[in-house]
Order: structure tokens, then sequence, then C-alpha cells
């Protein structure tokens, strides 16, 4: 009986010894990969601000930008600080913009203003708030 006993104890004194090596087993992304989503996420972020920089170099945007008094160089400089989740929302607006100007309908004018305006206040919504 008390054999019984001790190799029952043992039992349970090595399950749980057991089940946490288990738990320990390697269960994470290579370091590879990592690096590689890494990468791509600053990549997209790189791609994203060029995206902006590239429509605020553009006449049309310059011209709205004077016509409503917004100062384009604090405009360029705010786009270098935004996080990646602020780019991103600038960045398709962004895109929104050169597609339209790239258009190049008469029709679509007052709608591209309206965005590059959009797009310029928010520009200037994230530097206030920073």
């Amino acid at each position: 009986m008390r054999r019984s006993v001790l190799i029952l104890l043992a039992v349970l004194l090595l399950v749980p010894a057991v089940s946490r090596a288990e738990a320990q087993s390697d269960h994470s992304a290579p370091q590879a990969a990592l690096d590689a989503a890494l990468q791509q996420h600053a990549d997209a972020t790189a791609a994203d601000r060029e995206n902006v920089l590239h429509v605020l170099e553009k006449a049309e945007v310059k011209a709205v930008a004077g016509r409503i008094g917004i100062d384009l160089r604090s405009a360029k400089s705010a786009v270098s600080t935004m996080d990646p989740h602020e780019l991103a929302q600038v960045a398709a607006q962004a895109r929104d913009v050169d597609q339209a100007l790239a258009g190049g309908a008469s029709t679509v004018v007052i709608s591209t203003t309206t965005i590059i305006i959009g797009l310029l206040v928010l520009i200037l919504i994230i530097i206030a708030v920073k």
C-alpha cells in the first residue's frame, strides 16, 4: 500500500513539471519572419511619407494651400514626425488627391479642392495636437 502511494505521489509531482516543460516549447515566429515584417512595415511607412510629400509638391496643392493660408513647409515637416497610424490616414487622402489630379477632368476640380483642403486641415490638426 505504501509503495502505491509513493508511486502516485511521484506521478502527481512529475505531471506539472512535464506540462511546464512542454509549455516552454518555442511557438514564436522565426527571427527572419519578424525582421521581414518589421522591414515591410518600415517600407510601407516610408512609402506613405513619400506619397504625402509628393502630393504636397503638386502645383494645385500649393495653389490651394496659398489661397487658404496654409504654410506647406510646416505641413511637410509635420509629415516627418507623424506616427504610422496618423500617416496612414493622411496618405489615404493623399492618394485620393493624387488620383483626382491625375484624371485631369475639369468636373472634379471642386471635389479635388475639397480633398486637398481636407488633407491640409488634417495635417494641421495633427500638428496642433502634438
